[in-house]
């Protein structure tokens, strides 16, 4: 792909959707006796979401297959509203909310790590992954973040898409 077809999916963008566990967080899990006990997610990947919004009006939202209190308070935190968890179909969640919104999937970005994400980047227009994705990702995105998950993938592309937005 060239840098200008990479430049103009990220210009029409509308919406950033991200994968959690090993985007958001470093694909680890605390177990105590009781079960899940934490995740560890980025404050720079959290900075990054309030800036997209900020900055150029385009929210984010989270779809996982997850489901864990860590990342509702997470998302409360960072007044995320499109919020998904424990899902099965990823792709099934990305149709309904561009009909919600009206929006195209091409305007629709996702950031994704591992093979459950690879039918939801076949259909959205922008694609990612941290640096630490699985080799099954990497040959269905169009960038490969130079930070890890949890540890400022998300932060990376949210300035990326800044980057570019603000020079329109």
């Amino acid at each position: 792909m060239t840098d200008n077809t990479l430049r103009e999916k990220i210009r029409r963008v509308k919406l950033l959707l991200t994968d959690c566990d090993g985007v958001l967080t470093d694909n680890g899990v605390y177990y105590d006796a009781n079960g899940e006990a934490m995740k560890r997610f980025s404050i720079r990947d959290g900075m990054g979401i309030i800036r997209l919004r900020d900055l150029c009006g385009i929210e984010t939202g989270i779809i996982t297959g997850s489901n864990s209190q860590s990342i509702v308070r997470r998302a409360e935190k960072l007044h995320i509203t499109e919020l998904h968890l424990a899902v099965d179909d990823k792709v099934a969640i990305v149709q309904n909310i561009a009909q919600k919104y009206a929006l195209d999937l091409s305007e629709i970005a996702y950031i994704g790590d591992d093979t459950n994400d690879i039918e939801l980047l076949q259909i959205v227009g922008l694609r990612a992954c941290p640096a630490d994705a699985t080799e099954f990702v990497r040959p269905y995105v169009d960038y490969v973040c130079s930070e890890r998950g949890g540890y400022g993938a998300l932060r990376e592309l949210t300035e990326r898409i800044i980057a570019e937005k603000m020079q329109i």
